[in-house]
């Protein structure tokens, strides 16, 4: 399924549900978490980051959390990255149950299913544009020559085919985070996780990356998370959801 199948088969008419926060649509999920909990200790008290979340995301969706901070965005993005398990309840990510697996099976998920972009880049700074997305591959089987061609393609996608030579300090903010972009994509992932992907950025340079990620988005038929602040990011999603106390609502989209 492409991106533009999705968001013909998920138009944007969320609508406030009790749990299981879901969308319409006959796609079948590529999350499915299931009374989600993840409670932390903090000096002598228990803080609750999710309490009982139910959320179902479609395959090929795009999808914006928004909440306040210390609501559970992170944690949540946490959980559908596979960098953390819950306290209870079930995370699943297609088939996987990501809530049970292990520390080296959490790596596989991550290195094969799902890309990362970051607020604010996590360049090496020593290395160049090229060298950055090629980091991607921690799995040394990969032949180099290979890791050159598809690093040097996923610049291209990304519109920095001239670049691949550049250091990040040669580059400005918007170029450093389309070369993080390309490093996210170099895998081939299913999923794209973003993490204020735009925090750092002018409202010009915003603008362009998010025309970027929704160009990779339907191009690509990927699934697409992204947590931000900002509501004319989260208004380009075809569903919003909101977190607050650990808990998910869905959000009207805007008119």
């Amino acid at each position: 399924m492409t991106g533009a199948d999705a968001a013909a088969t998920h138009p944007t008419t969320a609508t406030d549900t009790t749990h299981p926060t879901t969308a319409s649509g006959g796609s079948s999920p590529m999350y499915t978490l299931t009374a989600v909990t993840k409670t932390y200790a903090q000096k002598k008290r228990t803080v609750t980051a999710l309490d009982g979340v139910d959320l179902e995301i479609p395959a090929g969706q795009m999808v914006a959390i928004q909440g306040p901070t210390g609501g559970g965005k992170s944690t949540l993005l946490q959980m559908l990255g596979a960098l953390d398990r819950p306290t209870s309840g079930t995370v699943r990510l297609g088939d996987a149950d990501l809530s049970t697996a292990g520390d080296r099976a959490l790596a596989a998920v991550r290195a094969r299913e799902i890309g990362f972009v970051f607020q604010g880049f996590n360049l090496i700074p020593t290395l160049t544009a090229a060298e950055n997305v090629e980091t991607a591959f921690a799995d040394a089987s990969t032949p180099r020559a290979e890791r050159r061609s598809r690093a040097t393609e996923a610049l291209a996608a990304v519109g920095l085919a001239e670049r691949a030579d550049h250091l990040p300090g040669e580059l400005s903010g918007g170029q450093q985070q389309r070369v993080a972009i390309a490093r996210a994509l170099v895998g081939q992932p299913t999923v794209l996780l973003a993490d204020e992907p735009t925090g750092s950025l002018d409202e010009a340079t915003r603008d362009e990356i998010m025309d970027l990620l929704e160009s990779v988005w339907r191009d690509r038929g990927l699934t697409l998370v992204i947590v931000t602040h900002d509501s004319a990011v989260a208004r380009r999603a075809q569903r919003r959801l909101r977190i607050a106390g650990g808990t998910v609502t869905e959000l009207q989209p805007a008119a």
